[in-house]
């Protein structure tokens, strides 16, 4: 597994997927921009793509919870992706849980051709249930780099990102006011005194 003692990632020099996941705050956006950044600092080619639909900090810039932004290329399906990315190094793909399933085939197809893969995702929805592509991707990936957030109630780590409001939207945009990290335990109290 890839750490932060490491110098380089896994994948150096050939095409690979690398897969950061986690629930809602553990880190994930940051990250994927301090590897992006990396990779820019190298003087490598780079192109970053977010969902169309997350408009939460930003309509263009890929930006975590701590307003750490990187320019991005919004798109509305996972097969622009292939369209866009020619002629880079590093490719990397934020909130890759709101992307269609043609992620999984497209980050192969990209790795393939000797391309650095780096997807950021939630692997759960808020009911503790795999999400989109993101379990597919972490079983094609050469590494799969798991962040956690702190669970608000208990201080363990968090399982899985509580939702606050009402709403059986699977795919519902939010941050704190609608989040929270919360660990197994508590999830399973709060769930049980529903």
């Amino acid at each position: 597994m890839y750490s932060e003692r490491d110098n380089q990632s896994p994948c150096q020099r050939r095409g690979c997927i690398e897969v950061i996941c986690g629930s809602m705050f553990s880190g994930k956006t940051e990250e994927l921009i301090r590897r992006m950044k990396r990779a820019q600092f190298a003087k490598q080619k780079v192109e970053i793509f977010k969902p169309a639909i997350d408009v939460r900090y930003s309509d263009v810039d890929v930006v975590s919870h701590d307003r750490t932004s990187i320019p991005s290329t919004p798109v509305d399906s996972s097969g622009n992706i292939l369209l866009l990315a020619d002629d880079v190094e590093v490719v990397g793909i934020d909130e890759a849980q709101f992307f269609d399933e043609g992620l999984v085939d497209v980050c192969t197809q990209l790795a393939d051709r000797g391309i650095r893969v780096i997807v950021a995702g939630l692997d759960m929805d808020y009911r503790g249930v795999p999400f989109g592509p993101m379990p597919a991707l972490m079983a094609v990936a050469e590494d799969v780099y798991k962040v956690h957030a702190i669970c608000v109630h208990c201080g363990s780590l968090a399982y899985v990102s509580h939702r606050l409001v009402q709403s059986d939207k699977r795919v519902l945009l939010g941050e704190t006011a609608e989040y929270e990290p919360i660990c197994r335990n508590c999830y399973n109290r709060l769930e049980k005194n529903k």
